[in-house]
């Protein structure tokens, strides 16, 4: 599996920062590149993404969401991934590391994939933070 990690500070308490990370549907208003996320219930959620000239599509469920530390998540379906944000308290607000694990069966698009997605993850992880922290 393919590794990302990226982190911001933001400038408020990680209970504020929390409060609109667990909020999943809201993603959409967070990153461009997100076209739509439906609730399935039960703390699952289908994602609808645009990226790298294709389109996506995967089933995740949080399998880990303790507040204000931690939210995490993991692929049923679509393209294998898991995902994890944690939340340190700092002096200047909050430390928010994400770190992301995805890994694709088609050798072609995997490499494809693979050159674009660190820059993707990186720029898409930063405007879902500047636009979480525009809402603080």
């Amino acid at each position: 599996m393919a590794i990302i990690e990226h982190s911001a500070t933001l400038e408020a308490p990680p209970e504020r920062v929390f409060a609109l990370l667990e909020r999943v549907e809201d993603f959409v208003d967070y990153a461009d590149l997100i076209r739509d996320i439906e609730s399935l219930g039960e703390g699952r959620y289908r994602w609808h993404v645009h990226a790298v000239g294709m389109d996506w599509t995967f089933e995740v469920e949080i399998t880990e969401s303790r507040a204000p530390e931690v939210l995490a998540w993991e692929s049923l379906s679509g393209v294998h991934n898991r995902g994890r944000y944690h939340l340190t308290p700092v002096p200047e607000g909050t430390e928010v590391a994400l770190t992301l694990e995805y890994e694709i069966k088609n050798r072609l698009v995997e490499k494809a994939v693979n050159r674009a997605m660190r820059p993707l993850v990186n720029k898409v992880s930063q405007q879902i933070l500047d636009r979480v922290a525009a809402r603080l």
